[in-house]
């Protein structure tokens, strides 16, 4: 059994994103492709980091989905999890970036590839093989898709794996935003660990203030160890049972924010793949969470979000900067 596996359940996409940015979708000259999909960035994350990690889901069986389980394997991520639909694309997703670096998206998927994962292409030895199980919740959206999901936590937590979540809205891929508020919520109360933005929580609390902290603390349930909460170049919040707080973030220039959440999240379960008594510690968890902060601060100072993600050497040298 490998002690610190994390696997990560979900999408992988190619991302379209300007070669020039400030511009909108229709003013944008030409495009760049870009391996893309949050549980997949996670994975690529946690590699490059080098910590240990698989990834789980359906591409199109076409040169896109080829090129991204290839993608996965340079990356050293175990991808014998992955699944091709010769009947359905690989999905795509044209990502602009507003000239203060944020982004507007427009999706191709009708359905995707990544729709169409069945619970019987599920590779259950992997799962239970896992310290840490990752997901989303843009694999609830539809079936057959939100059942593999399901059966696939079930299966993890039954195996006494850890399951983290990053809900990671997409508002225009739901059929409303009360759809959105109730698959996201659905499946809550069985993470173990859950990291969400500030404005999933305005989201999630129907716009009530994500700063404050009987806000939050009304999304920590009886089972959850650690809900982070990020605020971009702000830093991160995190909750445990026992205490809370804040870690400052480090003052980047942005060039391109996709990303900067899944670095953050791979960085954060790199480390407790290999420990999760962090979570136990405040000292040690505190020291964690400097560590995913530079993740994702150094993650936008790049375009894309693969080819952005640090390595171990890079995190280390710029915490060692901060220091100084």
């Amino acid at each position: 059994m490998d002690s610190s596996l994390v696997v990560c359940f979900g999408e992988m996409l190619i991302d379209f994103v300007p070669t020039i940015s400030g511009l909108s979708l229709a003013e944008a000259p030409a495009f760049k492709k870009a391996p893309g999909g949050a549980p997949a960035n996670v994975a690529v994350g946690i590699a490059r980091l080098g910590g240990s990690s698989a990834f789980i889901g359906k591409v199109g069986e076409d040169e896109f989905g080829y090129m991204l389980a290839d993608i996965l394997k340079e990356n050293n991520v175990n991808n014998e999890g992955m699944r091709f639909d010769p009947g359905a694309r690989t999905a795509l997703a044209f990502v602009t970036l507003r000239s203060d670096g944020e982004r507007e998206f427009m999706f191709y998927r009708n359905p995707s590839a990544d729709m169409l994962l069945q619970e019987n292409e599920l590779d259950f030895d992997l799962i239970t093989k896992a310290t840490i199980f990752h997901y989303g919740s843009i694999s609830l959206i539809t079936e057959p898709c939100k059942s593999a999901h399901i059966a696939a936590a079930k299966v993890a937590k039954d195996a006494g794996v850890v399951l983290s979540y990053d809900p990671n809205l997409r508002l225009p891929l739901w059929p409303s935003a009360e759809s959105a508020r109730k698959g996201i919520l659905s499946i809550w109360d069985t993470a173990d660990i859950i990291k969400v933005s500030e404005e999933e929580i305005s989201f999630l609390t129907q716009g009530e203030d994500p700063y404050d902290d009987a806000v939050v603390r009304k999304l920590f349930h009886l089972n959850l160890k650690l809900l982070l909460v990020t605020e971009g170049a702000d830093g991160c919040r995190y909750y445990t049972q026992e205490f809370s707080g804040k870690v400052k973030g480090l003052k980047v220039e942005a060039v391109d924010t996709t990303g900067a959440g899944d670095a953050f999240v791979a960085g954060t379960l790199s480390q407790l793949a290999s420990d999760l008594s962090l979570i136990q510690d405040e000292d040690r968890l505190r020291n964690a969470l400097k560590f995913s902060n530079v993740c994702g601060a150094l993650t936008v100072t790049e375009r894309g979000a693969i080819p952005a993600l640090p390595t171990r050497e890079a995190v280390v040298n710029a915490l060692l900067k901060t220091v100084a």
